[in-house]
């Protein structure tokens, strides 16, 4: 059947919803209808001619054999596909009596075989069925699929006009079966594109995803989507294999599997592949992330468009437990920058899950050891999963994962606004377990941004196309491993980077002061609010607290007041009160013996305090102490720097040292020893977390080197912790195809300003003239 006949069929079918359902469905409801009776009239055309053979089957098993439960393969067999139906009616017999319209499609849809039922209820057909009964359109719409004036039979047949209808085959179907939820897409832009990845895409994944092996197909071979939408990318890589129109020719089996969580979209994925004559049991319905349905299974090619910028929080319990992994599908085993292997986190943040469905895809390749071909991907994201994420994060530990197994291919960049609905850049990745030699090592980039032709009417955010010239041209570019123009090869370690944090020294002054002592009345984190309590109750905190809960919890609420559980409990125990004031006393003591001197050394005046608190005996846990020291220092430029700890090594300690920073003992300053000039003696200093900064090491380069060279020109007294070092991945397509475009000469600027302000002028001029006039 040739693209006229399917648009005929499209057209008729297309006219059924404004004919029947324009006064009881909205315009946006018409595919709850039309697609799943679409469905219907296919699987009652292909049942029809073995309509008596099933009957004959029933009979049998349930009189003749006296079976209670009916045998399936039987009648399946019978049928002469997988599915079935029992009931006496087709379609076009219920038409014959429409007084029992009702009862007897009731009786017609429960004869169905269960695959189908399951089509039935994700459709939610039953509902819509009562709609159009209570609504008097049903029969309309029944006789209208069976009309004589379409055909939607695997065979020939005559029309009322006396000209042959060429038969509907099932490639032909599918195609018929994709316009339809193209054009509805389209009536409903809010939904343009939720299930639907535009033909072009598709076909340019199938080229980068076949091509490269296409003379090296095996016999028997399986694709997957895990979020298979319509199931429109696992039917145009079935077709691409196998159609000699514009196909690879392949004579291979191909069985395609798919999960799809969406259940009205699996329904139309799942009836157009038991239309197609493929296996519905291979599509499955439920997320792809909370279960692992094909765990036992291997795919040699998978392709996916799936959901970016889209949560997965719903899914989080099933793979997380706080921090820890559950699933091992988000899992990966990286080494550490002591080339200690651990296994790190795979997950991307909890707002876009797209990563995951990629992670689900690399499970599921077939490991070399057992097929030498190994498995095939090709996957659409945003610009996201190139580049969010840190070093040691989900995101990047993915990237990290991929390109250090030299499993990326290539990442070509499409145009903005292709997709139905998004206007976003979007990125075709190509991964595989078995790269070329010529390939080994590598990631190929293409820049594709500006191959599109512009599209004379939009749909949704889709204003421009991929024509077969781009296609082929990009192909090409991937085939050759180009690397010119838009499209450049990089290594492996191009995109990955060291993160080393910086340190900078603490420096404080410090003075006791009745001011700074009065802050410690109250813990540190809940100031304002205790400050509040205190000044309204006074010292009744400390003896009658409880008398004012309510009280307080109420002000907590008026001024939405938020404090985590632990924090309203301290608030409302008369112990923090006491603890706090105790605290307060103390630091009225230190400051009587200290005095309120200005102490431009905090050391030397840490050490006055625990001078005194020794003599007097008292002693206070670390974090008590800390909270008085805190309440009277600030950070000052000019005070001198916090000893941390002096070191006194050993030879050996120190060799041990050495060794472990890679360094020699002239380089030790600059990973925070600091020598003294006593033999073995090193003072480190406390690092300033606000002045804390990090830096992006290339792997190519040497990190040592790097600070020397970026760091300590401009900042003597900084620091490495190398004991912070993580290792990132991102991929920067503007840093690699940006282009400088120069500015405007500044007399060309001047010459339009003056133009404009000629124009404006003249405007000004007849808009003074006509408001004169009306005067």
């Amino acid at each position: 059947m040739d693209h006229t006949a399917h648009n005929k069929i499209v057209s008729f079918i297309w006219s059924i919803a404004d004919d029947c359902l324009r006064d009881v469905f909205v315009r946006g409801k018409y595919r709850d209808v039309i697609l799943p009776m679409f469905v219907l009239r296919r699987l009652d055309c292909l049942l029809e001619p073995t309509k008596q053979e099933v009957r004959d089957e029933l009979l049998f098993q349930t009189e003749d054999a006296g079976l209670t439960e009916l045998d399936p393969v039987g009648l399946r067999e019978a049928s002469g596909y997988v599915f079935y139906n029992t009931s006496e009616w087709t379609l076009k017999s219920l038409l014959g009596n429409p007084s029992q319209l009702e009862a007897n499609i009731d009786a017609y849809l429960n004869g169905f075989s269960d695959n189908v039922k399951e089509i039935i209820v994700n459709f939610d057909l039953r509902t819509q069925v009562r709609k159009m009964i209570a609504s008097d359109v049903l029969f309309d719409v029944i006789e209208k699929f069976v009309s004589e004036d379409i055909n939607l039979t695997p065979y020939d047949k005559r029309g009322p006009d006396g000209r042959v209808q060429p038969a509907l085959t099932n490639l032909g179907m599918g195609y018929v079966f994709e316009e339809l939820i193209r054009k509805f897409n389209e009536e409903n832009n809010e939904e343009a594109g939720e299930h639907f990845t535009p033909r072009e895409v598709i076909k340019l994944m199938t080229h980068l995803l076949f091509d490269p092996v296409k003379d090296e197909l095996p016999p028997v071979l399986t694709v997957y989507d895990p979020a298979c939408g319509s199931g429109g990318m696992l039917t145009e890589a079935q077709n691409f294999i196998t159609d000699p129109d514009g196909g690879i020719k392949s004579t291979a089996d191909v069985y395609i599997y798919g999960k799809e969580v969406n259940p009205e979209t699996f329904a139309i994925c799942k009836s157009d592949m038991m239309i197609k004559g493929n296996n519905p049991e291979n599509i499955k319905l439920g997320s792809t992330l909370a279960t692992n349905d094909f765990s036992t299974m291997k795919f040699d090619f998978m392709l996916s468009n799936p959901p970016y910028g889209k949560s997965w929080k719903t899914d989080q319990k099933y793979i997380k437990d706080g921090k820890d992994v559950l699933d091992p599908r988000f899992q990966v085993d990286l080494a550490n920058y002591d080339g200690e292997i651990e296994t790190c986190d795979a997950t991307p943040r909890s707002s876009d899950g797209q990563l995951l469905f990629l992670m689900e895809m690399v499970d599921k390749m077939r490991k070399l050891a057992n097929n030498p071909q190994g498995s095939r991907i090709a996957s659409v994201h945003n610009g996201s999963s190139l580049f969010t994420g840190d070093a040691g994060g989900g995101e990047s530990n993915i990237r990290r994962h991929l390109i250090e197994k030299d499993m990326v291919e290539a990442i070509i960049q499409l145009p903005n606004n292709l997709f139905y609905n998004t206007g976003i850049t979007t990125y075709i990745w190509v991964v595989t377990n078995n790269k070329p030699a010529h390939r080994k090592g590598k990631v190929q980039l293409i820049n594709a941004s500006e191959m599109y032709t512009k599209r004379r009417k939009n749909l949704g955010e889709k204003n421009c196309d991929l024509s077969d010239d781009h296609i082929e041209t990009i192909t090409d570019l991937y085939m050759s491993l180009a690397d010119e123009g838009v499209s450049k090869v990089f290594d492996n370690a191009d995109f990955g980077y060291y993160k080393v944090t910086v340190e900078r020294p603490l420096r404080k002054k410090a003075q006791f002061t009745p001011e700074r002592i009065a802050t410690l009345r109250f813990t540190s984190g809940m100031q304002e609010v205790m400050g509040w309590v205190y000044d309204k109750y006074g010292d009744d905190v400390y003896a009658n607290l409880k008398d004012h809960n309510q009280a307080i919890q109420d002000y907590l609420e008026r001024e939405e007041i938020t404090l985590s559980p632990k924090n309203r409990k301290a608030l409302l125990d008369p112990k923090t009160w006491i603890a706090q004031r105790g605290l307060m006393e103390e630091a009225n003591r230190l400051m009587a013996s200290i005095g309120q001197e200005l102490f431009d050394d905090f050391n030397i005046f840490k050490s006055k305090v625990d001078s005194d608190l020794k003599a007097r005996k008292v002693k206070l846990t670390a974090a008590q102490k800390n909270q008085i020291l805190n309440a009277v220092s600030w950070r000052d430029e000019d005070a001198a720097k916090v000893i941390k700890k002096v070191h006194k090594f050993t030879s050996y300690k120190l060799d041990n040292l050495l060794a472990k920073l890679d360094a020699t003992a002239e380089e030790l300053p600059d990973h925070g020893y600091w020598p003294t000039g006593n033999t073995g003696e090193y003072i480190e200093y406390e690092a300033d977390s606000e002045m804390r900064d990090s830096e992006k090491v290339p792997l190519k380069d040497d990190i040592h080197a790097y600070f020397l060279r970026e760091v300590r020109p401009h900042v003597d007294d900084a620091w490495l912790d190398i004991s912070s070092v993580k290792i990132g991945y991102e991929i920067s397509f503007n840093r690699y195809f940006y282009q400088h475009k120069p500015l405007r000469d500044l007399n060309e600027v001047a010459q339009d300003i003056l133009e404009l302000e000629k124009e404006t002028e003249g405007l000004l001029k007849r808009l003074v003239s006509l408001t004169g006039e009306r005067a």
